[in-house]
């Protein structure tokens, strides 16, 4: 009988053992004291490398064993620890630090305005007598989606022990001038040539400005990035090529008289567990502009999220500056996650900014860490603000240049309100092989850095041109919408030393012409002189009743080649009707007529606000992401300030000037 009790006893225990072991699903959801969602909190294992982090409302799903101890931990909470018991849902109230900033004010335009952004930040503008520029910081509760910053070196505000003061120069943001693509006359410009652009930064930076009550400066207005920021449903390429491509023929929805061409390409989606391993250098601005809750704190939080996608095969360097630069993190394996978001959780702003000398330590130590076949890539985190060395456009874009051939790629990230440098930063990501974003939030961040990650981080085909001609017996005159700084010469598409844009895993891209047909009044194209030394040619034998209106070509090149391959195809045909058109077209036409509305682009036709959004309703049933109804919501806004004769922030120096 004993030994029969001895038995039970020791099988007893091991089942218990073996429950106690049993890995579990604990889930459950992150607040604050005032019951509000923590999004994007970091959850980890003590003692282990693993983490994850919370969605977008602060919801959260990790295996663990009983006994082990949770960690949450959110930029500007205090962390608390959880030991895993019996329950399988574990909800965490993180309190929020004595030194979190919650709320910045921006003092110096516009009437009074609050405006709560999610997983970005509280502005409110003001007007004052001499037009002063500053950011003011509130300690108070926090609210929902609210970005916690780092504290600024400051004064209390008079009569207040809980604010702080942090001045601030904000007119020094920097945009291209950007003249628009005219009309052509097809005798005389038979060819467009132009450079893919895969980036969105354009249309996160208007995002910004709009939910401030502000219209953006005609440079911030980049049409083609704006529409490229919208996923669109093409079909996946076939065979060997990288990328599918798709045409669309129809009736201009703001001219009548005028025709539109759609151009898409859809990049080949590579699955994130067959993309090859990554070799990925963190390059952070630590500098004192960098101090503000939407810069510093917001880039740690993205970073964060870009650790919990790294796989056991990839691995992660950190390299940051401020009056100089240094390494802080060396190349670390992903599947230390924890490893690598202490390093980042360390960070603090201040000094000013060497990021030529970051630039440079970041390259080499990717080329000391280099992958071949491989992904290796600088991802630079900054406001944009080079003050200290190697800072001149041409010296940064000379480096770059120089250093992209060593297969290293960048990947530019912009962030803050203030001295955002978008012009720069914009060159820089040109000449690096790689992308601009702008991250205004931490739903913009999840976007890129999670939902894009492929496209994002591992590119497929590199110098990718376009160059199209018209037929002139059915086409007279042609405008390329956007792509201003993407134009290249005829000569370039077949010049294999000449640099064009990248594209990812994943990614889209759509281009837009404005056609002319022949047979109907163009008073949109200029005339010239005829010209006395020889005659034009203006004769399209042989074509004259083909039906076709354009040849489209293609160049690009595999990710490590040096010689270009060509594709082309034909579109042909009469345009349908815009309402019979597929959703790619109109979705891409309804952002473009927008984006022509916030240039006041004398191109704008016959539209406006009200055509965008009855071009947009029919598209709003089928957006999971809610994309296209924060576009609706953004349309509606920039209606009113336009209506309303707010200030529109101008191009250069940043001081109001009336709405046209």
């Amino acid at each position: 009988m004993k030994r029969i009790y001895l038995l039970l006893a020791m099988f007893s225990v091991v089942a218990f053992l073996a429950f106690s072991n049993a890995v579990k699903s604990i889930s459950g959801m992150i607040t604050d004291e005032a019951g509000n969602s923590v999004p994007y909190a970091s959850v980890s294992i003590k003692g282990t490398q693993k983490s994850i982090s919370s969605d977008g409302d602060g919801h959260y799903k990790i295996d663990a064993t009983v006994g082990q101890i949770l960690v949450f931990s959110a930029i500007g909470y205090h962390t608390k620890e959880v030991k895993v018991g019996q329950k399988s849902v574990i909800n965490v109230v993180l309190v929020a630090t004595d030194n979190r900033l919650d709320e910045v004010v921006v003092v110096g335009f516009a009437k009074q305005r609050r405006q709560t952004f999610t997983g970005a930040v509280s502005i409110i503008g003001e007007s004052t007598p001499n037009n002063n520029k500053r950011y003011r910081y509130q300690n108070q509760p926090a609210l929902q989606g609210r970005v916690a910053g780092v504290v600024a070196d400051g004064k209390p505000l008079r009569g207040s022990n809980d604010r702080w003061r942090y001045n601030n120069n904000f007119n020094r943001e920097g945009y291209d001038n950007i003249k628009e693509n005219p009309f052509l006359k097809v005798t005389d410009n038979p060819l467009s040539t132009f450079s893919i652009d895969v980036d969105g930064a354009s249309y996160s930076n208007i995002r910004r400005f709009i939910n401030q009550g502000q219209l953006p400066p005609n440079g911030a207005v980049r049409i083609e990035e704006m529409i490229n920021y919208f996923t669109y449903k093409y079909p996946q390429p076939k065979g060997d090529a990288p990328f599918s491509i798709n045409t669309q023929y129809a009736v201009c929805p703001w001219n009548a008289r005028h025709q539109i061409v759609s151009i898409g390409l859809q990049g080949k989606k590579i699955p994130t567990e067959n993309l090859p391993p990554a070799n990925l250098i963190f390059l952070i601005d630590v500098s004192g502009s960098m101090m503000s809750p939407d810069k510093l704190p917001l880039v740690q939080t993205s970073m964060k999220l870009l650790v919990d996608q790294l796989r056991p095969q990839d691995k992660v360097a950190m390299v940051v500056y401020a009056g100089s630069a240094g390494l802080v993190l060396p190349s670390t394996k992903g599947s230390e996650k924890v490893t690598i978001k202490n390093a980042i959780d360390k960070l603090q702003a201040g000094g000013s900014t060497a990021g030529g000398a970051g630039i440079q330590l970041a390259y080499k130590v990717a080329e000391d860490n280099f992958i071949k076949k491989g992904n290796n890539r600088v991802i630079l985190c900054t406001d944009g603000d080079f003050n200290v060395g190697l800072s001149s456009d041409d010296a940064l874009e000379n480096m770059i240049t120089e250093k992209r051939e060593s297969g290293v790629y960048l990947t530019v990230l912009g962030f803050g309100i203030g001295n955002y440098q978008d012009a720069k930063m914009q060159k820089l990501a040109d000449k690096g092989n790689g992308n601009h974003a702008y991250i205004d939030n931490l739903k913009e961040a999840r976007k890129v850095l999670i939902n894009q990650f492929g496209g994002t981080m591992f590119t497929i085909a590199k110098d990718v041109k376009l160059q199209i001609e018209f037929n002139p017996s059915k086409v007279q005159g042609y405008r390329l919408i956007g792509y201003e700084n993407r134009m290249l010469a005829k000569e370039d598409f077949n010049d294999d030393k000449k640099d064009a844009g990248e594209l990812g895993s994943g990614h889209t891209v759509t281009a837009l012409y404005e056609i002319i047909p022949v047979g109907v009044d163009a008073l949109e194209l200029k005339n010239v002189d005829a010209l006395k030394y020889q005659k034009p040619n203006t004769k399209a034998v042989g074509f004259n009743n083909s039906g076709e209106v354009m040849t489209v070509k293609f160049r690009y090149k595999k990710p490590d080649g040096n010689k270009s391959i060509l594709l082309q195809g034909v579109v042909a045909g009469n345009p349908v009707a815009f309402k019979s058109a597929d959703e790619n077209i109109q979705l891409a036409a309804a952002v473009a007529q927008f984006g022509m509305l916030l240039r006041d682009s004398e191109f704008k036709g016959e539209g406006g606000y009200d055509l965008v959004n009855s071009l947009l309703k029919t598209l709003l049933d089928i957006d999971p992401e809610g994309y296209k109804n924060e576009l609706v919501q953004l349309v509606q806004t920039a209606s009113n300030i336009k209506k309303g004769g707010n200030n529109q922030i101008d191009d250069i120096g940043f001081y109001p000037r009336r709405s046209k």
